[in-house]
């Protein structure tokens, strides 16, 4: 996969530029794994994207625009876009121009310190995450860039916890990668919104609660705010699908999340075991 940090995007840069009518600030780069944003000269923000051919699926690599039609959601509203197909490899482009963030995401993904964040932040998320769960989709979600289904839940949790029963009972609308680099404070706002789709209950909450195991207030107070979700079957099976990628075989012994997803994992499997 073609890490973005790593190689030349002038001409992608270039190319965004002209069909966007635009020009990027140089300056307000940033440069992830998969993607790249800048800040535009109107006071926009675009998001450009890389996406192998074989991780779209089918629905396609629209999440940005097709996120536009949720409500009750704190999000930057999708103004124009354009994709194409990579010339050299089987991949594709895709460009977002979206409204500029009003405030700067929280972290990275994965957070070392407690953000100290206000109880109206918290009312914020959660207001938007159960808003997200009342709608409707016909889109499946991509966490990690793997399209959710029964097979990959049951894949994902058994290859760790393998007397598990991993049937997924209610699935919903999740965003699908819910961590501290995709919200920002003091203004809450949940943006980056390319994977979202039908997910099991409770995916976001879990995913936000193994972003923030450094930090174990944060982690305890994630399981507070999101408690009616971590307290379902699927959003106890939701924990054991994160805390899997943590503790799977490629684990390393001085990750900092390990103790965290390990202690709740356990908690987790006994429950689901005497229900």
């Amino acid at each position: 996969m073609t890490d973005l940090r790593r190689v030349p995007v002038d001409e992608v840069l270039e190319r965004v530029e002209t069909a966007l009518g635009t020009r990027l600030d140089r300056a307000t780069v940033v440069r992830k794994r998969r993607s790249v944003g800048a800040r535009t000269e109107r006071g926009t923000w675009v998001r450009i994207e890389r996406r192998g051919l074989d991780r779209i699926g089918t629905q396609g690599g629209d999440g940005t625009p097709s996120a536009e039609a949720l409500s009750g959601i704190a999000k930057p509203r999708w103004l124009a876009g354009i994709a194409w197909r990579d010339e050299a490899e089987p991949a594709m482009w895709r460009a977002d121009e979206t409204g500029l963030l009003r405030s700067e995401p929280v972290g990275s993904a994965v957070v070392a310190n407690d953000p100290a964040l206000s109880s109206g932040w918290w009312a914020q998320l959660n207001a938007s995450l159960d808003a997200l769960a009342r709608q409707r989709t016909n889109r499946i979600a991509t966490p990690d860039t793997e399209t959710i289904d029964q097979d990959l839940v049951e894949r994902t949790v058994r290859q760790v916890f393998p007397r598990v029963d991993a049937t997924v009972r209610k699935w919903c609308p999740a965003h699908a990668d819910l961590n501290w680099a995709n919200v920002t404070a003091p203004e809450f706002c949940i943006f980056d919104w390319e994977d979202w789709g039908m997910a099991p209950r409770g995916l976001d909450a879990a995913t936000l609660w193994a972003a923030s195991l450094a930090v174990p207030a944060l982690a305890d107070r994630v399981r507070v705010e999101r408690s009616t979700d971590f307290a379902s079957r699927d959003g106890k099976l939701m924990t054991l699908f994160v805390a899997a990628k943590i503790l799977g075989p490629y684990a390393h012994p001085e990750d900092p999340h390990l103790e965290g997803a390990r202690a709740l994992a356990e908690q987790v499997v006994k429950e689901l075991q005497a229900d």
